[in-house]
């Protein structure tokens, strides 16, 4: 009997630098590095692996109760007393009268989130100093961090269209990992440039890039919910890259540096090669300029090793799926769906099943076609012309296939909806008058 493993995008990452460090592509060091843990931790996620295969990947607490996680007795308890006696406290404070006169023992952190959480205490935002600025190390290893920017210029001097240039480099070695011409900085441009990324040199452990709003939602009341991640955020987590957003253009010096260099040489670089459109600027950039430019202005990084990360099957697979617009759409209860102000019409059968208020996943793909998934199954559907008309489908959800069993004539729902009628008309028909000299 075969037994199934369920891991998590993170863990099935994990696995795959577990496997390469198994068969000795990589050392325990750069295994550590990858997985952003000691080289102790590294060395004891080894030993489950050998011990009990894939499964030594995942936690063993899984689907169990933390052990130090508070009741909701002894919460309701803390919020009675803090409320009574100590509303005005703060948590470092009431945490200590809590043990002392209360007898109650509660972690000050711990208690910090329950106050915020009942509306007692509010957090503190951290001073920023805008004079003193900190200088910061390059990154030890090649492909630990990629700065990512774009940057509208007139890169064609007005012999092709005005165009944004998308540019990563690396931040250990200094080297342009890749550029690409496109209109403006929106999300599928960034989708573009970032899947021939992955596709061509793996996954780097991190982005660092701003807060334009196409990587960072910016609206004061999802500023800081880790929970309202935009689409490229959405997509990078998916594929276990972290993204950085950095709070000042210093931050990211490096790329913003990198593109005052390309606005001199790539510039007239283009201008005596006669570039005059996006393709040709790009395939100019990326096979000609890069190595140039890589070959003079590249360091040499601290350590040696590569951290870029091959996708995994799963990932190779649902490339598409994943650098692809996602968003939300209610089934009506004719089962159609409207997107974009076009009307769809779901077909009647369906991998899986699907119900009239049913949100299902809209997923907008680079080259434009448009997909529709629910539970993870593709649906099929067809676009219709013109706003349909209302009206009463019997249909109560949509499946694999028509049912084929029909209840025979004796069925006990037959007879009881017969019966039932009959019993009605009989009801309903009156009883004939018998006048008195017939008696």
């Amino acid at each position: 009997m075969v037994e199934t493993i369920t891991m998590t995008p993170q863990e099935l990452s994990r696995y795959e630098i577990m496997k390469r460090l198994l068969n000795k592509e990589i050392n325990g060091t750069e295994a550590s590095k990858q997985l952003g843990l000691s080289v102790r931790q590294t060395k004891n996620i080894k030993a489950k692996v050998l011990r009990l295969g894939p499964k030594g990947i995942t936690h063993q607490n899984r689907g169990r109760p933390s052990n130090r996680k508070l009741s909701e007795e002894r919460i309701e308890t803390i919020e009675r007393v803090v409320r009574a006696k100590y509303p005005d406290f703060g948590p470092t404070f009431a945490s200590e009268k809590l043990l002392a006169i209360e007898q109650i023992k509660i972690n000050k952190e711990t208690l910090r989130q329950l106050m915020t959480r009942w509306g007692l205490w509010q957090a503190k935002s951290r001073k920023r100093n805008k004079e003193y600025r900190q200088w910061r190390a390059r990154k030890e290893r090649f492909g630990e961090m990629e700065q990512f920017d774009g940057s509208y210029f007139k890169w064609l001097e007005g012999r092709g269209p005005e165009c944004c240039l998308l540019a990563s480099i690396d931040d250990a070695r200094g080297i342009i990992t890749q550029v690409q011409f496109v209109r403006w900085e929106g999300v599928k441009s960034a989708f573009s440039f970032w899947k021939r990324y992955v596709e061509t040199k793996g996954k780097p452990m991190s982005i660092y890039l701003d807060r334009h709003s196409t990587y960072k939602k910016n609206q004061k009341s999802v500023f800081d919910d880790p929970s309202c991640l935009t689409q490229f955020e959405r997509a990078m987590t998916d594929l276990t890259v972290k993204v950085i957003h950095a709070r000042s253009p210093q931050a990211k010096g490096r790329i913003e540096r990198l593109f005052e260099t390309l606005q001199d040489r790539l510039v007239k670089e283009m201008r005596l090669a006669g570039i005059e459109t996006l393709e040709e600027a790009d395939k100019f950039a990326n096979e000609v300029f890069i190595p140039m430019f890589n070959q003079r202005f590249a360091v040499k990084a601290a350590k040696t090793g590569n951290l870029h990360r091959p996708l995994t099957r799963t990932e190779s697979k649902g490339l598409e799926q994943i650098f692809s617009i996602h968003n939300k759409r209610v089934v009506g209860n004719d089962f159609t769906v409207r997107f974009a102000g076009v009307w769809y019409q779901l077909d009647k059968q369906q991998p899986t099943l699907v119900r009239p208020k049913d949100k299902i996943r809209v997923e907008e793909r680079l080259d434009g076609t448009i997909y529709f998934s629910l539970n993870d199954k593709l649906l099929s559907f067809a676009a219709l012309p013109e706003r349909p008309q209302k009206i009463k489908i019997p249909l109560i959800a949509l499946s694999r296939s028509k049912p084929a069993w029909r209840p025979p004539a004796n069925h006990p729902w037959r007879r009881q909806l017969f019966f039932g009628k009959r019993q009605r008309s009989q009801v309903s028909t009156p009883s004939p008058v018998i006048p008195p000299e017939a008696l």
